[in-house]
């Protein structure tokens, strides 16, 4: 009785106080319970070969496999249509980067994109020309991350206090689809696509202020560039699709190469070891950027190792995180940064060392 009044009261709580990984321990079981229930009645169509868990569910169909998966942005969490330095997101930057994080799961699959589904809610206030922007956004992104044979197939459009897009895509697998949980030990791990530039870009629009128009046009190629790799980031897809059987696992990084990297660690019961020297190339084009930070920021915090932060720590690059075995050749675009190995199971270390710093967590971020 006593336990089961404590179970009661923990999930009255509000999800505030739990991690990210908390909360899905509580209800993923539910999905799973369902999923088997499905599959045990007769004539069903599809086969779910993957479920909750992974980068994208995995239903099997005669000839193929699809893979599915679903993302959310909302306005005041994932983004400000007006920010503290004077840069705007516009509907273009919100349409490219919707279409980006969810294209990023798809080939972190080993999957080619084949549509998209977008639900779109916004205030009634906002120009019709926003819309179109934000349709243009998403047809870019397509286009220029390497999934030009992407449609976009529906969705729903909606009236809302504040705008929210949610992306559903859908891709094929020519073969087995690439899993976190495929890791061994001894593969090598690797990278591609940039690093730290969306965080840098997020720090710069969130704690510089006090630019008028012609500043913000006007602030050094290394600011602009990491506002562009915030708002309107890219995906390397057909680096992402030449690792398909050749890799053991790949995830896309959206929540910085630390969490991300202990994903794959947990899931393939391997731990992995990161040496910052092998990020040294990503840090040093960071650096100018904090310092820029530091002269124009009250936030003490700023110093040059804050480079080193965004890079190991920042999210929302969408590049990929993959481990391949020791005696192959990378594919082109990867590049190795660690290694995995039997002990310490599930863990990852930084130079040897547990990191302080994990990563972006939705459920424990202040």
């Amino acid at each position: 009785m006593k336990s089961s009044a404590h179970s009661a009261a923990t999930f009255a709580s509000p999800v505030r106080k739990f991690s990210e990984s908390e909360i899905l321990r509580a209800f993923v079981p539910l999905l799973e319970e369902h999923n088997r229930w499905v599959g045990d009645q007769p004539g069903n169509l599809v086969e779910m070969t993957v479920g909750p868990g992974d980068d994208c569910s995995v239903l099997s169909v005669p000839a193929s496999q699809l893979v599915f998966t679903t993302d959310t942005q909302t306005e005041g969490q994932d983004f400000r249509r007006q920010w503290n330095s004077g840069d705007t997101t516009t509907g273009y930057d919100v349409g490219w980067k919707a279409a980006t994080q969810n294209l990023a799961d798809v080939v972190s699959m080993g999957a080619e994109p084949i549509t998209l589904l977008v639900s779109l809610s916004t205030p009634p206030d906002i120009p019709l020309q926003w819309l179109k922007d934000f349709a243009r956004g998403l047809t870019d992104s397509c286009r220029k991350n390497g999934a030009e044979r992407c449609s976009i197939s529906g969705g729903d459009l909606g009236a809302s206090t504040e705008i929210s897009v949610t992306v559903t895509a859908v891709g094929r697998c020519a073969g087995a689809p690439l899993l976190r949980s495929g890791a061994q030990v001894g593969d090598v791990v690797a990278i591609a696509g940039e690093l730290g530039t969306a965080a840098a870009g997020f720090a710069v629009m969130e704690y510089s202020q006090g630019f008028s128009v012609d500043d913000l046009e006007n602030r050094p190629e290394h600011i602009l560039r990491a506002v562009q790799a915030q708002q309107r980031p890219q995906t390397p897809t057909r680096n992402a699709l030449q690792a398909v059987g050749v890799a053991h696992a790949m995830m896309d990084i959206s929540d910085g190469p630390v969490r991300d990297a202990q994903r794959i660690a947990q899931a393939s019961k391997v731990s992995i070891h990161l040496e910052t020297e092998l990020f040294r190339a990503d840090i040093a084009q960071l650096e100018p950027v904090a310092d820029w930070l530091i002269a124009r920021s009250e936030i003490q915090e700023f110093s040059l190792s804050t480079a080193t932060r965004w890079v190991l720590s920042g999210g929302e690059n969408h590049g990929m995180l993959a481990c391949f075995p020791a005696d192959t050749p990378l594919p082109k675009g990867f590049r190795a940064v660690g290694r995995c190995e039997r002990a310490h199971p599930g863990s990852v270390f930084v130079d040897g060392k547990v990191p302080s710093d994990k990563g972006w967590d939705h459920f424990l971020a202040e």
